[in-house]
């Protein structure tokens, strides 16, 4: 009994010692790893290479231990190439050129602004210093009151009660172009394309904007409003944002004339053209019947005509100025509605921006970029060199109001020596 027990005892040693040194062999071997941790943790920053020790191919010998083994360092910062800090450096420095266009960008905004703002003001007081008598200018209606213009003669004033605003036109003034915009912003026109109101001025068709039953103007107030017309329009007035644009008398007295008399057009013709014909032309026999005819046999009323039959006085006895050559102060009252914005034709492109943004209506439109009036304040001086002196004085003095209120310098030859 204690014989077998002592080979049990054996063969158990026996079988402990084996397994030690089956262990012991592949571990040094590489067949197996108690010492995984001993690993290194961090990988290496650079591909094929290695921050841990070598691993010997030499049996029985410790890696800690091996000659060739390169002691594990701590962990250190990724080196930054220079290319990198070079590029960072680049972004910064032109998102700082950014910035710094961006506020050069709003103090010349900031700066254009104030400047508009101060050319308004001066074409404001100067209608009020011409308004209040203080230039000695007089002309019939400076002194009455608002309430005492006759309805006729509130024809001018177009409200957009949409957008709270209210926009005197002027003919030969820009005006085609400033109703589109109107139109467009009252949603009064529909597009045969679409089926929709007009969203872009350019795409209006220039010839429908005049057709007075698109805009609603004060002299139609009466008709919807009956005895409360008066009160509303002094309310309007007075909240409304209220605008116009004008353009030296004698220049849009040209362009009025080229547009016309310059070429066919009957109604104007038979209206004024003839009239004009009989009076100055010493014209013998009968007229022509129609512009056509009268321009084809060279039949047509000259500039000096046209003169002519504006200062006559006869002429405002028949009828009063039509709203092409009518005075700026008989069709918009300047004296009466205190406007908010006095554009130039002059300086329209940048007058039009401007006024969009103080509508707060420059998100939805833009001003029609179309050809402008194509007559030219530099043709001045010729078409009125065969216009005797007397007579440009006495054009001068019809128009002096408009000339005077809107700072527009007296033409040559009007100065009395």
């Amino acid at each position: 009994m204690g014989t077998w027990r002592g080979l049990r005892v054996a063969f158990i040693l026996g079988s402990l010692f084996m397994i030690l040194l089956i262990i012991a062999y592949w571990d040094d071997v590489g067949g197996f790893n108690l010492y995984p941790l001993q690993e290194p943790k961090h990988a290496s920053p650079h591909p094929g290479t290695t921050t841990g020790p070598s691993r010997s191919t030499h049996t029985g010998r410790s890696r800690t231990s091996s000659p060739s083994a390169v002691p594990a360092t701590a962990p250190s910062a990724t080196p930054v190439p220079e290319e990198t800090h070079t590029e960072e450096q680049g972004k910064k420095k032109k998102l700082a050129q950014r910035k710094e266009e961006t506020r050069e960008d709003e103090d010349k905004e900031r700066s254009r602004n104030a400047e508009d703002e101060r050319e308004q003001e001066a074409r404001k007081q100067r209608i009020g210093d011409v308004c209040s008598g203080k230039d000695a200018v007089e002309f019939p209606g400076r002194t009455r009151a608002f309430e005492q213009i006759p309805n006729r003669e509130l024809d001018h004033l177009i409200v957009d009660d949409t957008h709270q605003i209210i926009y005197c036109y002027v003919p030969k003034v820009a005006c085609t172009n400033w109703k589109r915009v109107m139109v467009v912003l009252s949603q009064s026109l529909i597009s045969p394309s679409s089926g929709k109101p007009y969203t872009d001025p350019e795409s209006v068709p220039p010839d429908l904007v005049h057709n007075s039953s698109l805009h609603l103007t004060f002299a139609k107030f009466w008709r919807h409003y009956g005895s409360l017309s008066r009160h509303l329009m002094a309310l309007k007035l007075q909240h409304y944002t209220k605008f116009l644009f004008v353009r030296d008398p004698f220049v849009r007295l040209i362009s009025a004339f080229r547009n016309k008399f310059g070429r066919p057009n009957e109604d104007f013709y038979k209206q004024f053209g003839s009239v004009m014909l009989r009076r100055y032309g010493n014209v013998s026999g009968g007229l022509p019947e129609t512009a056509a005819e009268a321009f084809a046999a060279g039949v047509k009323p000259s500039f000096q005509q046209f003169i002519t039959y504006l200062l006559d006085p006869e002429t405002e006895t028949e009828s009063i100025f039509n709203e092409h050559w009518r005075q700026v102060y008989r069709l918009c009252h300047p004296c009466q509605v205190k406007y908010d914005f006095i554009g130039r034709l002059e300086t329209l492109e940048t007058d039009a921006e401007h006024l969009l943004k103080l509508l707060e209506v420059d998100h939805l439109l833009r001003f029609p970029s179309g050809a402008r009036n194509r007559t030219a304040a530099s043709w001045e001086r010729d078409w009125f060199a065969q216009i005797p002196i007397t007579m440009r004085r006495e054009l001068y003095e019809l128009y002096e109001p408009d000339f005077e209120m809107f700072g527009y310098p007296k033409p040559d030859g009007t100065q009395h020596q």
